[in-house]
């Protein structure tokens, strides 16, 4: 996994690894007892440290994206049109606000 993490572009030590059971709900909100082995996760970003055990914990160390405010606003809008139960036809465009 390493190996594809950093051939697409990403630092692999800024990456936490977590392994989970979503069917089992194992390492998702609470540290599993399931996997012993498994210590936790560790990483660097911006020369500071980040741990936790948990996907919730790595997923509450993401740092958002940066916004362009200076730009004009943009909006995607999706209209949704089942017709007649037989089939469903979606629209979607982008409305850009000045």
């Amino acid at each position: 996994m390493s190996a594809y993490i950093k051939k697409i572009g990403y630092t692999v030590d800024a990456v936490p690894f977590v392994p989970i059971s979503g069917w089992h709900g194992d390492n998702m909100l609470e540290g599993s007892p399931k996997m012993p082995w498994f210590k936790g996760w560790k990483v660097t970003k911006d020369k500071k440290e980040y741990s936790g055990m948990t996907i919730m914990d790595a997923l509450d160390n993401i740092d958002p994206p940066k916004r362009p405010s200076d730009k004009p606003l943009r909006l995607p809008l999706q209209d949704v049109y089942k017709i007649g139960g037989v089939f469903t036809v979606s629209r979607c465009c982008n409305v850009v606000i000045v």
